[in-house]
């Protein structure tokens, strides 16, 4: 390496050794740093390298100087991250279905970079989570990336829907080829949602995004957008129910008072409860009427009823005694 260039990258280099390898407890010293730049092609006097510290102190990095009877060094202070926010993005990125488990290890494996060497240990974290399935679409962050773009520019997107078959592959479906204008990204019940824009039927639909694929960014502006302005996606996917349409109603329900949280946690904070006499509270709300929303119910047991009105109850009715007869149940993914 010419001297000219290798003194160019002689800060650089400083603060890489810095990085990843000295902490409170690592300090490294100035014998030591001239001895990994010499490795590198660069040489250094002690001096020299007293006023480098000095520079990246005064560019705002934060490096400490122990002094010792065994010779002290330096360490980096203050990173990007803190060890303890770094175990939190680890735990995120383990536990998630949405990424893949080679991403998975990809991922964790920067963050440990970030952390330095003696510190990456500790993030070798095992988060245990019932029944987790991690998806193997590899393709989902670039999708992802492409319809964040869209969103960005104003355009459409063309994308073939995906199903798993029997022999555990992921499929094109049957007329799977969608052009839609994406809306916005929504992270519900463990999954990534698409909420778009189907100038075909005008209405708004969800897709998986870890089952679209080959996503492309069309020339062609978006449709429904300024609908989309209006509504409150709060609300909107609250009343949703595992991302499935239905038709909205308004909806009161009735449920014992030992069951607020877990209705509270469905449906929002700001939702309007009027207590009952009998230990029960009854709460009204926009819903969007369907097979999962009538499964959420069923699932919390006798002690969940739709108050009214009728005619959500009759539905509520002939979805339960369709089950019980065996009888398929018509719902749209």
């Amino acid at each position: 390496m010419a001297k000219s260039s290798g003194q160019k990258l002689k800060l650089l280099y400083i603060m890489k050794f810095l990085a990843e390898n000295t902490d409170e407890d690592h300090p490294m010293s100035t014998s030591e740093l001239i001895e990994r730049l010499e490795a590198q092609g660069i040489h250094s006097e002690r001096k020299s390298i007293y006023d480098d510290i000095s520079k990246l102190c005064d560019f705002g990095y934060d490096i400490i100087q122990v002094h010792s009877r065994q010779g002290g060094g330096y360490y980096l202070a203050e990173r990007e991250f803190e060890l303890a926010e770094l175990k939190l993005l680890v735990d995120a990125v383990q536990s998630s279905r949405f990424i893949t488990t080679k991403k998975s290890r990809e991922l964790i494996g920067k963050l440990e970079r970030m952390a330095g060497k003696y510190d990456a240990g500790k993030l070798q974290r095992q988060v245990y989570v019932a029944g987790r399935v991690k998806t193997e679409n590899e393709s989902i962050y670039y999708n992802v990336d492409n319809i964040h773009r869209a969103i960005q520019e104003n355009k459409k997107i063309s994308f073939t829907y995906l199903d798993w078959n029997l022999q555990k592959e992921l499929v094109p479906r049957k007329n799977g080829d969608k052009q839609v204008s994406p809306l916005a990204l929504i992270w519900r019940e463990e999954n990534y949602y698409l909420a778009a824009f189907d100038g075909e039927d005008k209405i708004m639909k969800h897709y998986r995004v870890d089952k679209m694929g080959n996503v492309k960014v069309l020339d062609a502006k978006r449709e429904g957008v300024r609908q989309f302005a209006d509504m409150d996606l709060a609300s909107y996917v609250n009343q949703t129910f595992g991302m499935f349409a239905g038709q909205e109603e308004s909806v009161t329900l009735a449920f014992p008072n030992r069951l607020a949280g877990v209705v509270l946690d469905r449906f929002g904070r700001e939702s309007s409860i009027r207590p009952l006499e009998d230990g029960q509270f009854h709460i009204r709300v926009r819903v969007a009427v369907s097979g999962q929303f009538f499964g959420w119910l069923a699932g919390i047991g006798q002690e969940a009823r739709i108050v009214g009105p009728e005619a959500v109850k009759e539905k509520y009715r002939a979805w339960l005694l369709a089950i019980l007869n065996g009888e398929p149940h018509q719902g749209k993914e």
